[in-house]
């Protein structure tokens, strides 16, 4: 690659030295001692020292380096103090090139992190085609083989981000960047995230694709820290392709690693490399995250991965009893057990997988059909934590805090539109969330008639048709009061 600035033009015979060329490696060398002492001792061994001259002629002054983000970085940052020192040794430099050194040992461009440093380095010594072919994995990524496009069951709460997801997996120009996806846990963001991974192995094996979580990046940036080998960790993450970062809530409060992941995404966005990110709330509502991280995560796309619906629900069980059936083809299941638990474990789709999973075990280890009685007995610890009640108390004080409105005037008889909406919102959740009637539901919410909560239920699902803002704000409501 070649930087911003080097010539030795008017440079004396005697300056050309034995190899014809406008600067020795000898001039190098004490140019390279007066930089030591305008860099500070810490940017000379990690940047300065690590240079291979290799030759100065007509104005450029060349250096060989093991990156091209390790030439940029000395470009922009010590390029100016090179020259300067240069041409008070006698060449008139007027840039400096940088060429990546070809080394058989180097990095192969389709890698992956481990959560193991060790385990990495060994790893990226071997040859590419070795340690990707050998176990089909991205080198030393923690990716699970279950997790691809066509094992994600798509329904309405997650089909934008699925279809985003496909989107940036196709590879090619980006189109938004990054892709941020948020959701509660067991709603499929790491799903996504690792089917993203597979896809760009299959489609592009040149690309150098890495996922680890923020967890992770943490460790490896300590580590690199403590170990005095912060270039080759910025070299590492700024040299990829694709980054995927799952969990980025996890460095909210730590306020050295925010600052290293701020410039890392800064220069491979603006390289025009991918960044996919995860976490369990959106950008804006992770506190302890700096606003400037905040701020770079909403550029792109930002999606919310919505709580399972009953449909979406029942279509996972229904993926998994395939899956099973091969394993268990001795094992029948009764009418009516997967909308059992469709219905009844709402919030967690781990949780829906595990209970199905420990149900077909236990009907094999009894030699037992599946049945309703059976569920009921051999899941009812799972069931009884899904049976959290959500009371009206709960909804209203919610509803009041969300929309910014007193209590008092959410059971008032005032009409005007900022109070009505919320109780409205109010009834339709009371609905929906608790085992009460229509008018027990207006008793409790200002003494109300069952007909007035009935046109309330109404009038929100219309609106959630046609309104994407109130179907969010509703999703969200639901989401608080049930975690």
């Amino acid at each position: 690659m070649a930087g911003r600035f080097g010539d030795c033009r008017g440079c004396s015979p005697e300056q050309f030295g034995k190899t014809g060329l406008g600067m020795t490696e000898d001039d190098w060398g004490q140019i390279r001692e007066t930089l030591r002492d305008m860099v500070g001792n810490n940017n000379y061994v990690t940047w300065i020292e690590k240079l291979k001259f290799v030759s100065c002629h007509n104005g450029v002054l060349e250096f060989a380096v093991k990156t091209t983000f390790m030439g940029d970085w000395v470009s922009r940052n010590f390029g100016e103090k090179i020259q300067a020192q240069s041409i008070k040794h006698g060449c008139q430099v007027d840039r400096l090139t940088f060429t990546v050194e070809t080394d058989a040992r180097a990095t192969p461009r389709h890698a992956a992190l481990s959560a193991n440093p060790d385990a990495q380095a060994k790893s990226l010594a071997k040859p590419a085609a070795r340690t990707t072919k050998a176990n089909g994995d991205l080198l030393g990524a923690p990716l699970d083989r279950r997790f691809t496009f066509d094992s994600f069951v798509v329904g309405k709460p997650n089909e934008l981000a699925h279809a985003a997801s496909r989107r940036v997996a196709e590879g090619g120009p980006v189109t938004f960047n990054p892709l941020f996806l948020y959701g509660g846990v067991g709603l499929g963001k790491t799903h996504l995230m690792h089917a993203i991974a597979w896809e760009l192995q299959e489609r592009s094996p040149e690309l150098r694709v890495v996922y680890l979580s923020a967890e992770q990046f943490m460790y490896r940036f300590i580590q690199a820290l403590r170990d005095k080998q912060m270039m080759d960790f910025k070299e590492l993450f700024r040299s990829v392709d694709v980054l995927m970062v799952d969990d980025v809530q996890f460095i909210a409060g730590k306020d050295s690693t925010q600052d290293e992941f701020f410039h890392t995404f800064n220069a491979l966005v603006d390289q025009g490399k991918q960044v996919i990110i995860s976490a369990d709330r959106s950008p804006g509502e992770i506190d302890g995250l700096e606003d400037r991280i905040k701020s770079r995560l909403q550029w792109g796309l930002v999606v919310d991965l919505h709580p399972t619906d009953y449909e979406l629900r029942l279509g996972i069980l229904q993926q998994k009893v395939e899956v099973y059936r091969s394993q268990f083809q001795e094992l029948h299941i009764a009418d009516g057990v997967l909308e059992f638990l469709a219905h009844r474990i709402s919030n967690n789709v781990r949780v829906l997988e595990g209970a199905l999973t420990r149900l077909f075990a236990f009907a094999s280890l009894v030699g037992r059909e599946i049945t309703l009685d059976l569920a009921t007995e051999s899941l009812s610890d799972i069931l009884r934590q899904s049976d959290r009640k959500v009371t009206m108390d709960e909804i209203m004080r919610k509803t009041c805090d969300f929309y910014n409105v007193r209590m008092s005037d959410l059971l008032s008889p005032k009409r005007s539109r900022n109070i009505a909406r919320p109780r409205q919102v109010a009834m339709y959740l009371a609905k929906q969330l608790t085992q009460r009637s229509y008018p027990e539901i207006g008793k409790r919410i200002g003494g109300r008639d069952h007909t007035t909560v009935i046109h309330a239920v109404r009038k929100i699902e219309e609106l959630k048709a046609k309104d994407s803002q109130i179907a969010e704000d509703i999703e969200l409501l639901r989401r608080m009061l049930e975690a």
